[in-house]
């Protein structure tokens, strides 16, 4: 066996290079998004465990939904790129351009095995540059495909050492190809039929036997004549090591997906729920149309689902022909490779292994798939047709007349296959291009209509997107995602009745539950989401709260572990206020799954309305647990923290805040908390930082700006706080408690009467029936000496406020004043020496959707909304509507004391006025 040169290495790289560089600008597209961005296995903060735990997609194997594909060591690979690059994808592209270079490499260390030096280097540049495989390598999750590859080409190579030269069994080999298989499997599925593989090549090569030689030896041995000789109880023996083998990987591989295949649609693949003869015509025709994709890659389609091939509904349809056709060549290559003992007859045995075993699990001949053609599973049974199209050219080229139309023939192959390669690869580069192109060649495939809806939907151009969700309705009727989608778009288009419509076309397709039948095994559970999104949207009108919870029960009860259907109902019924049955909804929905984080938080959001913090701050933390970045469990917990009151609490919440900025650096919510805790802290610097970041994010940030005047206030740095106050009101002119602030300061030490007067008229205009600006107004009313009407505005105070002693006190001395002038015979209109000061009960800080008005609260709930694929839960219906977190900021034992600290200085300066008018 010939070795592989570094030539040949660096010729092959070079190609694959040449052909797949341009994958490195494409992104993730199709599959890639469930596979990698919503795979929450790829991420650090999930335990390894998980890989071996759920399927390619991140979905536990148990649930009925898992697609059922184990392949842990794919999902690994991801987790490392996530490790290096995060979501970079031009890291996964690049490493599957990689993976692909050494699969070319180990394929032509195989075609040495039966090939002669330039027809084995043929079949590897022909596989190096074959459009097929630009699914397999350009798609990120036909790293699958290739690592499977990688693990299979190895271990066939380690079989064909397991016969030494003395023809003795060397069992090394035979225990490598067993784990080598076993990883190979745990890539993808299909790597467990090199075992096949290394079978026929130890029968038909390693022993020379022919069909005709095996029958004869049978039949001698059941006739008595003979036993069986030495060479073939070696065969059978080391075969018999790699089918136990095979069977123990297969009762693994059983166990994994607990005895239960995927649930899957008519839409998937039509055929799998046809009528005999429909289905076997349709599988069979299936067979020719992979064989042209391998001949003709001229028009390759990303998704050939629902209506893509029509059904062979008929013995009499014309495509039998092509099936016929097929069996024959096939039986004829069969028949020659079986029959003769010679070179040629072993190479074509190894390329039918190679071709037609690998494609069974594929085939829907012995199961149904969910897919009718995928290209990417034609990635390994390609190599076979390599080595044939190799082996056809080693024998036209051996014929002297035709060796230079040979070379020219495969010279054009080579090229064609290169430039449609590099081409096809501009194809992935996003979702609308992949589609858009798939559209070009299939116009009958109503899911490729949807998926080039769905990344118009994903650039917001949901007018463009609605034409091809209705044009999807039109080829498949019955598509009841097609419908979900209209609705969905109609709802962001803000055309509500329209959506609703939509929403029951889809519901009238759904079937009607059978009793004692399994809803879920008729339908996809995606569909369910009919009822979901049908009640997120008619629950927006008040009147029909009861009809949504309705729709809810009704998806319950069709699957009692929908998950999403109660994390829903529980979002409405905590609009309803029916506080302890969204807490049950939520504590149902977390016995279904308790790694969501996003349930966690629900539950403690429930928890706050039903007053009861402790344990919404524990399920705050168990949300955390979970997802440590979670950024409204961050911020809700830390402000839970924060209003306890607790000082022991502080240094946490200030963590948990810095983390969430850390996440959410533009939200100025972050930095305006952080500045309310160093407030609480006395820490004034670090307060006064924060809240200038919060007010430099926010401009006309009303909390910030207010409270960052009250800091200046406090630390009796008055005239810094009267330019804030004034950017308040330049933003919020109705801001009563920043008027009295500021009105406040410029009487009490900038001595500006007028603009004091401004500040409390302005308040009254606004509210007259206001206690402290109209007692303040009255002061000015003193202050400048015209006590009559200081008199007549603290009448009109105390007939506001008859119980508030200070305000009678003050008419009493505004009263004796009077007296005590008019008896000197002073006029009434100048108070020469009397002082009287605008009542200090200055405004506490106040938090953004606390103070009157304010509607910037950050508290909001959150439904934990997942990605189902195309027809998933509408994510901006299954989102609470931004409801506001009712809840009241408790007193601290600080926040009490300095009221009651400001409270005795009142008095103090009230008696001390008393005290300056009585001896007046």
């Amino acid at each position: 066996m010939a070795v592989v040169s570094w030539k040949e290495i660096l010729l092959l790289t070079g190609l694959v290079v040449g052909c797949y560089w341009n994958s490195l600008s494409c992104g993730f597209v199709f599959d890639d998004v469930s596979a990698i961005l919503d795979n929450k296995d790829l991420r650090p903060s999930t335990p390894l465990r998980n890989l071996f735990l759920n399927d390619f997609w991140g979905t536990p194997m148990a649930e009925e939904r898992s697609h059922k594909s184990y392949r842990p060591l794919t999902v690994l690979t991801f987790r490392l790129n996530y490790l290096f690059s995060e979501l970079s994808a031009a890291s996964y592209h690049l490493l599957n351009v990689i993976l692909h270079t050494v699969v070319c490499v180990l394929f032509l260390r195989v075609c040495r095995l039966f090939l002669d030096k330039t027809s084995s280097l043929v079949a590897a540049l022909l596989f190096a540059v074959h459009p097929i495989h630009t699914e397999a390598v350009t798609g990120v999750v036909g790293r699958a495909e290739l690592l499977s590859s990688i693990f299979l080409l190895a271990a066939f190579l380690a079989y064909t050492k397991s016969t030494s030269a003395d023809h003795s069994i060397v069992w090394a080999p035979i225990a490598l190809t067993v784990v080598l298989v076993a990883a190979a499997t745990l890539c993808k599925e299909q790597g467990i039929t090199v075992v096949g593989i290394c079978c026929v090549h130890e029968v038909f090569v390693a022993q020379g036997f022919t069909l005709p030689m095996l029958l004869d030896t049978l039949r001698h041995v059941l006739q008595g004549k003979d036993g069986f000789p030495y060479a073939v109880l070696q065969t059978l023996l080391k075969l018999i090591v790699l089918v136990i083998s095979t069977l123990l990987l297969v009762i693994v591989r059983v166990q994994v997906i607990q005895s239960q295949l995927p649930v899957f649609t008519r839409f998937d693949n039509p055929a799998a729920v046809s009528p005999t003869p429909t289905r076997q015509l349709t599988f069979n025709y299936l067979l020719p149309v992979n064989a042209w994709l391998l001949l003709n890659p001229s028009e390759l389609c990303c998704d050939w689902t629902m209506g893509t091939i029509p059904l062979v509904e008929s013995l009499i349809d014309l495509r039998n022909l092509a099936t016929l056709a097929f069996y024959m060549f096939l039986g004829l290559l069969a028949y020659h490779s079986l029959r003769y003992r010679h070179s040629s007859a072993k190479t074509v045995i190894m390329a039918l292994s190679l071709i037609v075993l690998p494609f069974i699990p594929a085939s829907n001949l012995f199961f149904p798939v969910g897919f009718v053609v995928a290209e990417r599973v034609l990635y390994v049974p390609s190599m076979g047709f390599c080595v044939l199209v190799a082996h056809g050219f080693k024998i036209v080229s051996h014929k002297g007349n035709l060796k230079k139309i040979s070379w020219l023939i495969i010279g054009v192959l080579l090229t064609t296959h290169a430039v449609k390669t590099f081409n096809r690869n501009w194809d992935w580069e996003s979702e609308y291009t992949l589609f858009t192109s798939a559209l070009k060649v299939n116009k009958n495939n109503a899911k490729l209509w949807n998926n080039v809806g769905h990344a118009l939907e994903n650039q917001n151009n949901y007018a463009k997107a609605l034409q091809y969700f209705l044009q999807a309705t039109r080829v498949q009727p019955d598509d009841i995602g097609a419908h979900m989608n209209v609705g969905r778009t109609y709802k962001n288009l803000n055309k509500s009745k329209e959506a609703e419509d939509a929403y029951l076309v889809a519901k009238s397709l759904m079937p009607q539950v059978i009793p004692g039948k399994k809803y879920a095994t008729r339908v996809a559970p995606n569909h369910l989401n009919v009822y979901i999104n049908l009640a997120n949207l008619i629950r927006a009108n008040e009147s029909r709260l009861e009809e949504a919870d309705q729709l809810y029960r009704q998806a319950i009860s069709m699957r009692p572990d929908f998950k999403q259907a109660y994390i829903s109902r529980g979002e409405l019924l905590l609009k309803m206020n029916k506080l302890t049955e969204a807490r049950d909804a939520y504590l149902r929905a977390l016995e279904l799954d308790r790694t969501n984080a996003d349930l966690w938080y629900n539950l403690a959001i429930v928890n706050i309305e039903m007053k009861d913090p402790s344990e919404a701050l524990k399920n705050f933390n168990h949300a955390l647990e979970l997802n440590p970045r979670h950024k409204l469990a961050l911020f809700n917990s830390a402000l839970l923290m924060q209003e306890s009151g607790e000082p022991k609490f502080w240094p946490e919440a200030n963590r948990r805040f810095l983390t969430y900025v850390e996440e959410e650096p533009d939200d100025a919510n972050g930095y305006f908390n952080l500045g309310m805790l160093a407030m609480d802290a006395n820490e004034n610097a670090a307060a006064e930082r924060w809240m200038r970041k919060a007010i430099g994010l926010q401009a006309g940030f009303r909390s910030a700006l207010f409270n960052l005047a009250l800091l200046y206030s406090q630390s009796k740095r008055e005239i810094d706080a009267l330019p804030v106050l004034d950017e308040l009101l330049r933003h919020h002119p109705e801001h009563i408690k920043g008027l009295i602030l500021k009105g406040d300061i410029l009487m009490n030490h900038k001595k500006d009467t007028h603009g004091a007067k401004a500040c409390f008229e302005r308040i009254l205009h606004m509210d007259p029936t206001n206690v402290q600006g109209k007692h303040n107004l009255c002061v000015v009313y003193f202050e400048e000496r015209d006590l009559p009407r200081a008199e007549r505005c603290l009448e009109e105070t105390l007939a506001l406020a008859p119980n508030e002693e200070y305000v009678r006190r003050h008419l009493n001395i505004v009263r004796g004043k009077m007296a005590a002038m008019s008896a000197a015979g002073q006029p009434l209109t100048s108070a020469e020496g009397a002082t009287m000061s605008a009542k200090e009960e200055k405004p506490k800080r106040v938090k953004e959707g606390v103070e009157e008005g304010a509607g910037d609260e950050k508290n909001v709930r959150k439904s934990s909304a997942e990605s189902l694929g195309g027809v998933g839960v509408d994510q901006s219906e299954s989102l609470a509507s931004s409801q506001s977190d009712k809840r009241t900021k408790g007193k601290s034992t600080k926040e009490i004391k300095d009221i009651e600290e400001k409270r005795a200085a009142a008095l103090k300066r009230l008696e001390e006025i008393e005290r300056i008018l009585s001896g007046d």
